[in-house]
């Protein structure tokens, strides 16, 4: 039932794309400008140990904004919540994940943690926390031994091209970390932070790694496989309530209103969803819609959630007519 629905999924989002609705590559970092709008792909995976998968699936890809929700899991861990939350919000902001506007005309701390401002803040929380303080080089190695874990996947690394363009072209990002170093938001060397900041956006992943941490995220922590716990169900929580409020930015309204599910996106064209304690789901298709959310993508999981009755306010159909059969 769940690859019968994924594959109709696909198909319509695949048709989007052919009818020239589909959008278009991120081309404000260069090495993403050279994206094929064409692939799309998806993974589900499912808390008995399922897998679902359709089209460019296996496809790796820079995490982007995805990364900041592990990049927030690290910084609870490392700093705690009450640090983390005395210097990043938690609110919605209604403004493009690149804005700098709020930072000087409403707060100068950024309003959540997944707007860029507010992932830059984190990074430079998981520097000043690591366990070698205030050293990037040991926070971007925690940083990759968990979006390993979380992954499933010990050979997950960085994109060192895209990383680099990233840095060429990240004057916007720069300019918020000065801001927010001037403010003391970020107590490291702004250059330093925004640094670790491109590196973990350039984490790279498949669709089929990205489900499995969705699915981790859908279980609170707990392994799919094992059961063990890896990560505190705390900040999982709090991570996933951020993904409805704010995980695809200014689009997150709509997408919680038509998905209805947890929710992060990433202008390299990825997505990731999850469905309490029942699945994870992540796909992947460059060409993005002028949000910066991939348009296949939100298809798919939007059509998905209404084909499996994932909304957490639409009673969880799937699930239910599964446990009576």
């Amino acid at each position: 039932m769940v690859q019968r629905a994924l594959e109709n999924c696909f198909e319509e989002a695949r048709l989007s794309l052919d009818g020239g609705t589909g959008g278009k590559v991120a081309t404000y970092i260069p090495e993403l400008a050279k994206g094929n709008p064409r692939h799309l792909g998806a993974c589900i995976m499912t808390a008995d140990g399922g897998r679902f998968t359709a089209g460019d699936w296996r496809q790796v890809f820079t995490m982007q904004s995805i990364s900041k929700t592990i990049t927030l899991i690290l910084a609870l861990r490392l700093a705690g919540e009450d640090a983390v939350f005395s210097r990043i919000g938690v609110e919605p902001t209604g403004d493009a994940f690149n804005s700098i506007v709020r930072l000087e005309t409403k707060t100068h701390f950024p309003l959540n943690p997944m707007i860029n401002a507010g992932a830059i803040a984190a990074a430079g929380l998981c520097i000043e926390y690591a366990r070698v303080p205030w050293c990037a080089e040991s926070a971007h190695a925690d940083f990759l031994d968990l979006a390993r874990v979380l992954c499933g996947n010990e050979g997950i690394g960085m994109d060192e091209r895209v990383y680099l363009s990233e840095k060429s072209a990240g004057m916007r990002n720069r300019s918020m970390a000065y801001m927010m170093q001037g403010e003391g938001v970020i107590k490291c060397d702004a250059e330093v932070a925004v640094d670790l900041y491109f590196k973990m956006c350039s984490t790279l992943a498949s669709a089929g790694d990205l489900a499995h941490y969705a699915l981790v995220l859908a279980l609170n922590g707990r392994c799919p496989a094992t059961g063990v716990s890896l990560a505190d169900d705390r900040a999982l929580r709090i991570v996933k309530t951020l993904m409805v409020t704010c995980g695809m930015y200014d689009g997150s309204g709509e997408f919680a209103i038509k998905a209805g599910i947890p929710g992060k996106s990433g202008v390299g064209g990825g997505i990731i969803a999850c469905a309490e304690n029942n699945l994870g789901i992540a796909t992947f298709g460059p060409a993005l819609n002028p949000k910066g959310n991939s348009t296949g993508g939100l298809v798919i999981i939007e059509r998905l959630s209404q084909s499996l009755g994932l909304h957490m306010f639409g009673g969880n159909v799937f699930y239910k007519r599964k446990a009576h059969t």
